[in-house]
């Protein structure tokens, strides 16, 4: 078997079945929405022309896709809305069909020759994928797209931090972040079945059994391939240069806004990192910096959550760190709110209220401040196991970017994950700590609470 464009270390063969004789190979899209720089797309289209076959992508749309709500579905419909139109304009058919997604991918599989899958880490993500591989009566092939060097060729073990895990990384880089050559189908695809209308958004919406009590933000955040690189291009061109020294900043819009859409798909994490590669203009040490949070940072988080059964819960922290907190379990909190006040913003610190606003109300939240909102949480909760739950669930319920990879580990940073012990104190134990002085310290917040405010009032 001949892998032209897709490097052989991405793709994996899920189980023993043959390739045969069906109406076209079958590229099941649940993770990697998009028609560019996607690896398992372009596998399937050479196998496809090698058999003479036309390609058809399905996704499957379930009502009870976990902990979201309709603003993670009106930005996964607005992607696959515009990843329908590109996949067009190459000649093929994205299918998008309600349903648990393995069910989805069986049902269109039964007259594959092929089922090429994406890949995804999380626990659900690999049961779907199981699934598929074990019912199926083809062959099922996972193709890796979402991460730049295969999960695989950096570690074979869950890293420590950031430091053992950056040189592992950077060793073999250099042979992963090249172009992908995207391929012509050489058969259209012709299916009949119209699937799940994409034109009517909000009939679809209406339909589906959802979460409705959080709003979307399409206003500010709107999904899909075509608005990722709208975003980008101008990030690159205007905020680029000041990415280095303002990404601690949280009053400046100096950052990419590219993490919600690396959660859907909508944009490939070698598309990114080609364009910062190739933006000589800027200085590198700015394009460097930007590179170690979309590669070090992401792919180390990708590794945790790969090899970390418990990666969604306390029990999945580093040992040190969970005997710290267990030891301060009992210490005095000079401030202590429940879940529901922490939810609505009712704390006596406002810069602490005005990150909540802020996630509330944009589904978003600058780097520097979801780590200070989550630090107050361990501090004002009545034990860590509490603050853990807390975090995550108000994580995954309001950013669009919540409930992935990245999600996990950067709530996990919090209670000490892919960190070192520090200087012990009350509550904290020996976790990292951050207070609002040192917020003064090194930045504006004042006129970030003024910011948040002009946006609660923009959109109350």
């Amino acid at each position: 078997m001949k892998i032209e464009n897709v490097q052989a270390e991405r793709v994996q063969q899920l189980n023993d079945r043959p390739i045969r004789a069906g109406r076209y190979v079958l590229y099941w899209m649940q993770q990697s929405q998009r028609a560019e720089y996607n690896h398992a797309l372009e596998y399937a289209i050479e196998r496809a022309n090698d058999a003479d076959l036309p390609v058809l992508v399905v996704f499957g749309l379930t009502d009870d896709f976990p902990e979201a709500n309709l603003r993670h579905y009106t930005f996964l419909l607005e992607g696959l809305k515009d990843v329908q139109q590109r996949l067009a304009e190459r000649g093929i058919q994205l299918l998008v069909e309600r349903g648990e997604p393995p069910n989805v991918a069986l049902a269109a599989g039964d007259q594959a020759a092929l089922i090429v899958c994406d890949r995804g880490y999380l626990r659900y993500q690999k049961a779907w994928r199981e699934k598929v591989a074990e019912e199926a009566s083809c062959r099922v092939v996972q193709v890796e797209s979402d991460v730049v060097v295969p999960l695989e060729v950096t570690s074979d073990k869950a890293e420590y931090a950031a430091r053992t895990i950056r040189p592992k990384i950077k060793k073999h880089w250099e042979r992963w972040i090249k172009e992908l050559e995207h391929l012509s189908p050489e058969k259209k695809t012709v299916i009949s079945e119209p699937g799940v209308r994409l034109d009517r958004i909000d009939e679809v919406l209406a339909d589906l059994s959802i979460d409705r009590s959080v709003k979307p933000v399409s206003l500010l955040f709107r999904g899909g391939t075509t608005e990722a690189k709208r975003r980008f291009e101008y990030f690159l061109n205007n905020r680029l240069s000041h990415y280095s020294e303002n990404r601690n900043q949280p009053h400046t819009d100096d950052v990419s806004h590219m993490s919600m859409y690396l959660h859907f798909g909508h944009i490939s994490p070698l598309y990114l990192a080609l364009r910062i590669r190739g933006a000589e203009a800027c200085p590198e040490e700015v394009r460097d910096s930007f590179l170690e949070e979309l590669v070090i940072r992401r792919e180390l988080c990708c590794n945790f959550v790969h090899y970390t059964k418990p990666y969604a819960s306390f029990a999945g922290l580093p040992g040190w760190a969970q005997r710290t907190l267990n030891e301060h379990r009992m210490d005095r909190r000079e401030h202590a709110y429940s879940p529901e006040q922490l939810e609505n913003a009712e704390t006596h610190d406002p810069y602490w209220n005005a990150a909540m606003n802020e996630m509330c109300f944009t589904g978003y939240l600058h780097n520097h401040m979801r780590m200070y909102w989550g630090k107050k949480i361990l501090e004002w909760s009545q034990a860590p196991e509490q603050a853990y739950e807390t975090v995550l669930a108000l994580n995954n319920k309001y950013f669009l970017d919540g409930r992935d990879p990245n999600a996990y580990g950067n709530v996990g940073w919090i209670f000490g994950l892919h960190d070192r012990p520090w200087k012990e104190r009350a509550v904290f134990g020996k976790i990292r700590y951050m207070s609002a002085s040192g917020l003064e310290r090194k930045c504006d917040i004042g006129a970030y609470v003024q910011k948040v405010q002009r946006i609660v009032a923009e959109f109350r």
